[in-house]
């Protein structure tokens, strides 16, 4: 009886929070942490906790591709992982390779157009995983509805040390001029990474931090940030929910505060000396920052109530 209402109340407050939000994020990153936990806290061995993991990474592809998510991307295997026990590592390659050949061959996968692309430094992987890689990029390639970008072997400082190295070496061979390099200039170089910035991301496990995590697609884009305390095998739909709620919160933050300070910048502009010029003495910074009166951006759902 008991679960019988917990299961009829959480789908009301899903139903509640879908009508609360009234837009997504267009791309969703994801730091799938817990599944070794969950496993120890359940008294199973490690891999039953990735495998559960990945069971719950099936769920969120569909529960992006239903709300209108286009690129989402997965911290499946970072360069850190590399250091784990090598029985542990061989049974998550075995997992990934599973796991990525299964997806490529699904029916929803091809009846939502989702295609699959492998970022990070895979040449470090075994050949198994490797052609696996190969197999669901293949098989997806044709497709543009939804991405999902699959991180193996990532870190986010090692890519971003790469373009550095490589824009460094044509400085010294005079192949091009630091001072002409842009923002684009690094992206167009940032062949491991994902195709859009970032908006959302996502950590479970109640850690709050990013770990490395796509820093130039998510840090420049300042991209929300939702923490949680469910392992990655217990991530509910509720909570990728929630998480959207905080996005737009969040989104919503940031509107306010440029239209206060564009106000508090057109108030402070108005005091025109009578030479005609703008009294600059009179224009101080809480006046171009919008002063006292505006409200900084909040995340008021940065973690579990």
């Amino acid at each position: 009886m008991v679960q019988r209402f917990r299961r009829t109340f959480r789908r009301l407050y899903e139903r509640l929070l879908e009508r609360e939000i009234s837009g997504v994020p267009t791309h969703v990153a994801v730091i799938q942490d817990g599944n070794r936990r969950y496993a120890r806290e359940h008294g199973e061995e490690k891999t039953a906790g990735h495998r559960a993991g990945a069971d719950t990474t099936e769920r969120v592809l569909e529960w992006c591709a239903d709300l209108g998510v286009e690129e989402l991307t997965l911290y499946a295997f970072s360069t850190e992982n590399f250091d784990r026990p090598r029985e542990e590592r061989e049974a998550l390659f075995d997992l990934i390779t599973e796991k990525l050949r299964g997806f490529a061959d699904r029916a929803e996968v091809h009846d939502r157009e989702v295609r699959i692309r492998a970022i990070g430094e895979t040449q470090r992987l075994p050949e198994r995983v490797r052609d696996a890689i190969t197999y669901a990029e293949e098989r997806t390639s044709d497709y543009d509805s939804l991405h999902l970008n699959v991180a193996l072997a990532y870190g986010g400082r090692a890519e971003l040390l790469g373009v550095a190295r490589e824009i460094a070496r044509e400085a010294a061979n005079g192949d091009c001029d630091p001072a002409n390099v842009t923002v684009s200039e690094i992206e167009t170089r940032l062949t491991t990474g994902p195709t859009r910035a970032v908006d959302l991301i996502i950590r479970t496990g109640g850690d709050e931090r990013t770990s490395n995590f796509l820093p130039w697609h998510a840090n420049g884009n300042e991209a929300a940030v939702y923490f949680c305390t469910p392992y990655w095998p217990e991530f509910s739909r509720v909570d990728f929910l929630r998480a959207i709620r905080t996005y737009e919160s969040r989104q919503e933050s940031w509107r306010r505060t440029r239209a206060q300070r564009a106000a508090a910048l057109i108030r402070a502009a108005g005091d025109i000396d009578r030479s005609g010029g703008i009294g600059l003495d009179n224009i101080d910074d809480s006046a171009l920052e919008g002063g006292d009166d505006v409200e900084e951006p909040t995340d008021p759902d940065s973690s579990i109530a």
